[in-house]
């Protein structure tokens, strides 16, 4: 139980910091609004999504919060790194870029997986 404790809480730290810290510190430098027009959104698009993004890490971290709402937190971004993924690859072409988004979409899929395991061992040690 103890390593998949570990395994969660490395994983999800990570999802922590790229997808909650980052875009918080970010969001409104010059080169995160270009990164936004290269991709054809607008502007208030990005603003949205670091809201969303924000709320969205803390749900996953904070271990009061409900097991549907951490649900749709990680479908919520889920949806992020696979769309994103394809924004850079129609835009791009298929650069290191295109496939980044993935490399995180693997991480949180290891998160998810073992919050999984972590709450079906409490269900048994009930």
């Amino acid at each position: 139980m103890k390593k998949a404790k570990i395994i969660f809480w490395v994983t999800t730290i990570i999802i922590f910091l790229f997808e909650g810290v980052m875009p918080a510190l970010t969001s409104q430098s010059e080169l995160a609004k270009e990164g936004i027009r290269h991709l054809g959104y607008p502007e208030y698009f990005g603003n949205a999504l670091v809201v969303f993004k924000i709320l969205g890490v803390l749900a996953l971290v904070i271990p009061q919060v409900p097991k549907n709402v951490k649900e749709w937190a990680y479908a919520g971004f889920g949806f992020d790194f696979i769309f994103a993924s394809i924004s850079h690859f129609a835009v791009d072409g298929a650069v290191f870029l295109s496939f980044f988004p993935l490399i995180f979409l693997v991480i949180l899929a290891i998160s998810y997986t073992y919050y999984h395991k972590i709450e079906r061992y409490k269900n048994i040690a009930l």
